[in-house]
């Protein structure tokens, strides 16, 4: 998982789809993005309306040509990822807005499942505290005393 607003702008590209040495200053070594690096799995993307527009580009021939070029690089790299994305963004406004590139979209949201808020749901809550309860190990004690196991 990758969240796309927690990476300064200057750095999203070589994040995701890697760096040669030397393509800037600090880039004192080769390495694969992400995409590279999930090749024949998934990479989840999460606030991917939060992407720049720059990276949108290289996304889409991403999506395309099922290759990746690293900054600085000349060589495409064959790639076979999944790509699931998650945002609480209006994307058709972003692209209104020209925020989102209007290309990408689609490819993205091939399939989309929209899922409402939590307060616009609330009785998943007791269900979605008892899951994380039993993640962490704890008994859910019906006095409602929570006993770690």
């Amino acid at each position: 998982m990758w969240n796309c607003g927690a990476i300064p702008a200057d750095l999203v590209e070589a994040e995701l789809f890697g760096v040669v040495k030397g393509a800037f200053s600090g880039a004192t070594t080769t390495r694969p993005g992400l995409i590279a690096s999930a090749d024949n799995g998934t990479l989840f993307l999460d606030e991917i309306g939060d992407l720049p527009l720059a990276a949108q580009a290289k996304l889409l021939r991403v999506l395309q040509e099922r290759e990746v070029v690293p900054v600085g690089g000349t060589t495409p790299k064959k790639v076979n990822v999944l790509v699931c994305s998650a945002t609480n963004v209006d994307m058709r406004r972003a692209v209104e807005e020209g925020r989102f590139r209007h290309d990408l979209l689609p490819r993205l949201a091939q399939r989309e499942v929209h899922v409402p808020a939590l307060y616009d749901r609330p009785e998943a809550i007791p269900y979605l505290v008892q899951m994380q309860l039993e993640k962490e190990g704890i008994e859910n004690d019906p006095t409602g005393v929570f006993v770690e196991q």
